[in-house]
């Protein structure tokens, strides 16, 4: 590349020595005459060129280190040697000046958008709860189905807050050594009326084990899981059990996961063939299952057949200070 910038010079100079050769043999002049001033002037070009190259090659090595930094940390340029650096240097303070600008106004909107739903999440708790009361002194199918909406509004309220915290940029994890029976046991307590009117059968033991984790996000992926469970088993059971290694199964005899939609599962937005056909899926409740367990430290994975789905999360962890 560098002969390439340079091959104008480098032509002229071979051009200008070949007239001044041809000139001196028309002249019948000694050719060592204009030999000699060639060789010279080749010499101390080659010396510039050398330092040249030098300077280029430094030059292109910061450059290529600015270009891996951000456009807020792009600093000491490589000192303008030409107006053509002098123009390239002001057009990308121009463009830094205006990705500045477009960050800060971005950053103002989502956290308005943030400070919004974050509102409104909380404050759809109170119609909710009151409804709930409201439906309580009740107790017919068409309130028993009207408390399960409820509890389903309540869900994606809460799924609502928990996008916005995840992507808060702060960490709002609490690691505490937990019982892990009351988790499940409370996350199992809110969907009783669905397990009653879908007739299925809850298969679980106490599993007596203690865990290192977060309580509050933990029940939102068990609830989620759950709810997943419940969303698509018609008939049959969904057991609950502790694995070796302190791993979590749920079990459900449900209508399964294609096996092309396995491997994306967890990717945001993604509902995959039988959730397409439920028309009612959202593709972010194991989105967000993965980005909880992967910030808490778990490693949860999913399998599936014809006869259901089994979902697993590891719950041992090593080297977690405690609060």
């Amino acid at each position: 590349m560098y002969v390439k910038q340079r091959k104008s010079g480098l032509l002229m100079f071979a051009l200008f020595s070949a007239v001044f050769l041809v000139t001196f043999y028309l002249y019948e002049l000694p050719a060592a005459a204009v030999g000699y001033p060639v060789v010279i002037c080749a010499v101390l070009s080659f010396v510039f060129f050398a330092a040249d190259f030098c300077r280029t090659v430094k030059k292109h090595r910061r450059l290529s280190e600015i270009s891996r930094m951000t456009a807020e940390t792009m600093e000491h340029f490589p000192e303008a040697r030409s107006q053509d650096d002098e123009d390239y240097r002001a057009v990308i303070e121009a463009l830094r000046r205006e990705h500045k600008d477009t960050v800060t106004q971005m950053a103002l909107r989502y956290q308005d958008t943030v400070e919004y739903y974050t509102v409104w999440a909380h404050q759809i708790k109170t119609p909710i709860a009151a409804m709930r009361l409201i439906l309580g002194g009740e107790d017919t199918p068409v309130s028993r189905q009207l408390s399960e909406e409820l509890r389903r509004i309540e869900q994606y309220a809460e799924m609502v807050l928990a996008f916005i915290r995840l992507d808060s940029g702060t960490s709002d994890y609490v690691f505490r050594e937990q019982e892990l029976d009351p988790l499940i046991k409370e996350s199992v307590k809110k969907f009783s009326g669905l397990f009653i009117r879908k007739k299925l059968r809850l298969c679980y033991e106490p599993t007596g084990a203690t865990v290192l984790t977060d309580e509050k996000w933990l029940s939102f992926v068990i609830e989620q899981l759950l709810s997943n469970a419940l969303k698509y088993t018609n008939e049959g059971s969904i057991t609950i059990v502790l694995e070796e290694n302190r791993t979590l199964c749920i079990k459900d005899t449900g209508i399964g996961i294609a096996p092309e939609d396995l491997p994306r599962v967890f990717e945001k937005s993604y509902t995959g063939y039988n959730g397409r056909a439920d028309k009612k899926a959202s593709g972010i409740g194991l989105y967000l299952c993965k980005r909880i367990c992967d910030g808490l430290g778990h490693k949860i994975s999913i399998s599936s057949s014809e006869s259901g789905t089994e979902v697993r999360i590891c719950l041992a962890r090593d080297n977690v200070k405690t609060e």
